[in-house]
């Protein structure tokens, strides 16, 4: 269609005015499908062809999995979750964008309304400002705290999803003590780091003989974790030949080991963790969809330190003792300058990588700036090059990552200034007025 942009763009700022968004109502209003209305009053709203969606297309041009919205007191994200044809919010491709009141969002061959209606307290926060080891004052991290709190005071398997540095282990230790296993056993498998023919063993054991160098008995870590909890890091790495098996265990509740007949029946807790977005391995055929719905009973999605920038100076203050250094260096290091200056960090390497900067300043006794530490750390951490995108579509979803990232940072510089951002940028004024206005930033 000659209306579509088609270039994919990391975020679009449909309308910078708060919403205080209580219910997103969701109207079919073109496409195969004749008619739809829905209301979602949750923080989520998924959205495909699959019936476990709280949107289901009935559109064969629709991913099982193909978007989801975000909501916040202030806004809508709507994210595509690697679909087969992409998602565009009115009328331009995106992989993330804030939606406005009435932006209209196509997904296949549908288009679909949105509409909201303001309201106050939307989302149930935690009076909480530290669980265990997290900590955080902003209103993503207690209403993290909320959910945890209530999927600790049942038995449900829990899914934890973030960036790699967001505090996922925490957050999964922070469940098992505050439940009624506390005082059982709390196994962690970390299915990224083991081969996967040694992962099935570690999980499920293995009789004396069952293999090749099985001189003994293995208990695997469901027996082993037998009325507390099994955490496994990293699911999202898993071999897809041990998926059904591990779907069998979390539904039978029992296991056999390699080499056994019998099965051992076992009584724990499963969470599960992250840094991927499943549902995308899903569309992908890489993670089977009824174990990614068998894991995701109680969904936990950690925000990345940049969404939250506002609790830097608890952090700074709740991480810094921990490190083992006196409280003079502290004071005389972890100065107010040098906390603005966290705050005002990208950290890719979130939370994780906000402690080694801290430890650094202080065994150094110096009030490092993070600027050039975060770009090595980036540099250092970047992610693999996924080769199932196109690659004419992963560089435009670089180059748009890139040229957001360049132009917040320029107006920061510039303290919002156009003309003076133009100038030291090199780039014409009518062209930087474009570019701001394609990536929401005006």
């Amino acid at each position: 269609m000659s209306d579509v942009d088609e270039r994919p763009t990391k975020q679009l700022v449909a309308d910078s005015q708060p919403l205080s968004i209580d219910v997103i109502a969701i109207d079919i209003v073109g496409g195969p499908v004749a008619e739809g209305h829905w209301e979602s009053a949750g923080e989520r709203c998924a959205i495909g062809s699959h019936e476990a969606n709280d949107v289901v297309i009935d559109d064969p041009a629709v991913s099982r999995f193909h978007c989801e919205l975000h909501v916040t007191p202030d806004h809508i994200l709507v994210r595509d979750l690697a679909s087969r044809n992409g998602t565009l919010v009115d009328g331009v491709r995106i992989n993330e964008a804030h939606c406005r009141d009435g932006s209209a969002l196509r997904v296949g061959e549908t288009t679909l309304r949105l509409q909201v209606a303001a309201s106050a307290g939307m989302m149930p926060l935690s009076d909480k400002t530290t669980i265990g080891r997290l900590s955080g004052r902003s209103v993503a991290m207690r209403s993290v705290f909320a959910t945890i709190e209530r999927a600790a005071a049942s038995d449900a398997t829990v899914l934890l999803q973030g960036e790699t540095g967001t505090g996922k282990d925490a957050a999964a230790e922070t469940i098992h003590l505050l439940s009624q296993r506390a005082d059982q056993p709390f196994v962690v498998i970390d299915c990224g780091a083991i081969p996967a023919n040694l992962l099935e063993s570690e999980l499920f054991g293995h009789e004396k003989g069952s293999f090749t160098g099985a001189n003994d008995r293995r208990i695997g870590a469901f027996e082993s974790a037998n009325g507390g909890t099994v955490f496994l890091d990293e699911i999202g790495e898993m071999p897809q030949s041990l998926q059904p098996k591990l779907l069998r265990v979390l539904d039978r509740r029992e296991v056999r080991r390699i080499g056994a007949n019998d099965k051992t029946p076992i009584d724990v807790r499963v969470i599960a963790a992250t840094n991927r977005d499943l549902r995308a391995e899903v569309n992908r055929a890489r993670f089977r969809s009824d174990l990614y719905f068998r894991l995701a009973v109680v969904r936990v999605d950690m925000p990345p330190l940049r969404e939250r920038p506002e609790d830097i100076p608890m952090l700074v203050d709740t991480l810094a003792p921990r490190l083992g250094f006196d409280e003079e260096t502290r004071k005389r290091v972890l100065t107010p300058e040098l906390v603005a200056s966290l705050q005002r960090a990208a950290w890719p390497g979130n939370v994780r990588e906000l402690i080694n900067h801290i430890e650094r300043c202080l065994v150094m006794e110096d009030a490092l700036a993070p600027s050039a530490h975060a770009h090595n750390h980036a540099q250092a951490a970047a992610p693999p090059v996924d080769l199932s995108v196109p690659y004419a579509q992963a560089r435009r979803e670089k180059i748009a990552d890139f040229e957001r990232r360049y132009l917040t940072a320029l107006l920061q510089e510039h303290n919002g200034v156009v003309a003076r951002a133009a100038r030291a940028s090199g780039i014409d004024r009518v062209f930087l007025h474009k570019l701001l206005k394609r990536h929401g930033l005006r």
